[in-house]
Order: C-alpha cells, then structure tokens, then sequence
C-alpha cells in the first residue's frame, strides 16, 4: 500500500505504515478530534523508491565506513545522499499514485491546487524514549502535484540530514529501521497557532495546561523571530491562572501570489494584542487534555485555530506526541518561551 487515507484507516495499521506523525493523527480522528483532511506516502513507497532505483545501495555505500564524530564527512556524505535523493526520478506508479492522491485531496477541500503541509513522518520519530522532533524536514503552503512531489523527495532526503545521521548513529540506530513516510496534510488557513502542554514543561506541574500561541502560522517563532504569548491554565476549573502577551514583531502567513507561508511584518494594531481570547484558550486546553485522556500520558499538541472558526467551533489539531523531556526544578519559577518553542514548535523539521 503506497498511499494511505488517514481518517480510513485503523490506528495501528496508520502507525506501521505511516509513521508516528501521520499515525497518531489517524488516531486523534479516531477519538473525534479535529484534524485536517490528509493522506500519506507510505513507508512502503519510500522502500519501493529506495531499492528499486539503487538509492539504497548508494546509501550503504556511504553510511559504511562513516565515523559519526567526523562532523565535516558527517555533512559530506549526508549531502550526497540527499542530492541523490531529490534529483532520482520517482517511480511512475509512486508518481501516479501521490498525483491522484492530491487532486482526490483537493476535491475533497473543494478547491483546485489545495495548498499543504507535506510533512515527514519516519517510523519511531515521536517515540516515548527518544524524540527526533525537529530533525526532519516539514514544508509548508505547497501546493500543486508537481510541488508536492518534490516536496516528498524533500522529506525522504532530510532522513539523512547531518543532524538526523548523527543522532541515529550515537544510538545505534540504522536508517533502514526508520524508513520514511510522508504527510500531505490540509493547510489550515490559520488566524493563530501554537503549541500546548498538558503539564507545565519546565516545572513538571501537571495540574495546568501550558499554551504558546501566535498570529498566523508558527515559523516566525520556531526561526526565533518572535516570543509568542504564553498561558497557564488550570485543569480543575479550566481557569486562566497567568496569561503573558508579548510584542509580536514579526508573522507567519501564507503568501497567496507566491503559493507559500513567509514571514513579513506584523501589523503595529496586532503587536501587543492578545491572539487568543478567553474562549479560544478554553478551546485549546479542552483539546489538549481530551488527547492526554485518550492516551493516559502527558502530551504536547501543536494546534491551529482557522480564520474561519466561530465561537464553540473545534480548534485544528496537527500534531500530538509524548513529552519527552521535563526539566523538573524544586522552585517554581518563570521560563523562556523562546527556549520552549525552539525545543517543542512545529518547525520547519516537526
């Protein structure tokens, strides 16, 4: 199976075929949860691509005799590989198969050229013992098949970026154990984004939820661009118990004439504005801790509110994974968003 429907398939098939990431998104639609319609390339396709044109061969050629300490060789052959990756052909069946795939999907929004998230989705990525969030390549507002091809050709080839070698490589883990899939996920058009914790990430409370959140889309934040505001919210009585605004400079939007998400300015009435009410908060906590129920463990959720939501309305949900790290402190005190999002947002790589 090379393409798989997420919102069609069962959960664990979704994880084995799909990847973490796409895979806990079938789950999320199994448990109600508002997620965007999608489909994936599936770790079958990316193996068929691998052996069938010698990319495979080539691979082992390079990772053979590699020393993960030899950063310069590291990014050497990493670029190899990679280059190798983008500019193979697709077979024609994978080819034809994402092609349909696509335009099923934008009928399915009700448009031409849907614009996507294509997303990588390797196998393990978001497990709870190890993370590789933040590694792998995401690529955002594509839209067109031929884009999103090469797009998926992009995902493929950031398995074996200088980071991801060497991450793989200081755990013992070989490439071939997690193959990559890929997400082409709806793009939603985002008033504001961010993502949630369903304990407080750096004190370890779990009796609150921790929201980030900007206008837009959230790469101004993951590049540093920004500090997003931030909110604490207790889950006894959904209560806002501290809520920062921060002067917001820069946004994430989608750039409709150049068919892509770019960062410009904000405008000066947004800056200090907050960009949830008090009713979208609620609305996010209430999803976050939804998914934290259905999974029975604390969870951090990246969440996109549409410009078209009303009052009531779901709020989008595009990715949920473990926390795997909390940097538990004896004394409750403030922390740095900033840290937060490079660590946890869905960047350019989640």
């Amino acid at each position: 199976m090379r393409i798989l429907w997420i919102e069609s398939t069962m959960p664990g098939e979704a994880v084995r075929l799909s990847g973490s990431k796409m895979g806990r998104l079938a789950e999320l639609v199994q448990t109600g949860s508002n997620v965007p319609r999608a489909f994936a390339v599936t770790v079958e396709a990316f193996r068929d691509q691998m052996t069938k044109t010698g990319l495979d061969a080539l691979i082992d050629a390079e990772m053979a005799s590699l020393d993960p300490e030899d950063s310069p060789a590291v990014e050497a052959a990493g670029d190899r590989i990679r280059g190798a990756i983008v500019t193979t052909p697709l077979l024609e069946a994978i080819e034809a198969d994402i092609v349909e795939s696509y335009e099923e999907l934008s009928d399915r929004c009700s448009d031409l050229n849907v614009p996507t998230a294509v997303r990588s989705s390797a196998t393990g990525e978001d497990g709870n013992d190890s993370s590789f969030a933040g590694i792998f390549d995401t690529f955002l507002g594509v839209a067109g098949a031929d884009n999103v091809v090469d797009a998926v050709r992009g995902c493929w080839a950031s398995l074996f970026s200088p980071r991801a070698v060497a991450y793989r490589a200081q755990r013992g883990i070989s490439h071939h154990d997690m193959p990559m899939a890929v997400g082409v996920v709806e793009l939603v058009q985002a008033r504001a984004s961010g993502v949630a914790f369903s304990i407080h990430p750096v004190t370890g409370k779990s009796d609150r939820i921790v929201i980030e959140a900007n206008w837009g889309f959230g790469e101004a934040v993951v590049q540093g661009l920004v500090t997003p505001d931030n909110f604490e919210v207790g889950k006894a009585d959904m209560r806002i118990l501290r809520g920062t605004i921060n002067d917001k400079t820069v946004v994430s939007a989608f750039d409709f004439a150049a068919g892509r998400v770019s960062e410009t300015a904000m405008p000066e009435r947004l800056r200090q504005r907050a960009c949830l009410d008090e009713e979208q908060v609620a609305a996010v906590a209430d999803a976050v801790l939804s998914i934290e129920r259905h999974y029975g463990y604390p969870v951090d959720v990246e969440w996109v509110l549409d410009r078209h939501r009303q009052p009531g309305g779901p709020i989008s949900i595009v990715q949920s994974r473990p926390i795997t790290v909390v940097e538990a402190q004896k004394q409750s005190a403030s922390y740095d968003p900033m840290a937060l999002a490079n660590k946890y947002l869905f960047a350019k790589g989640t």
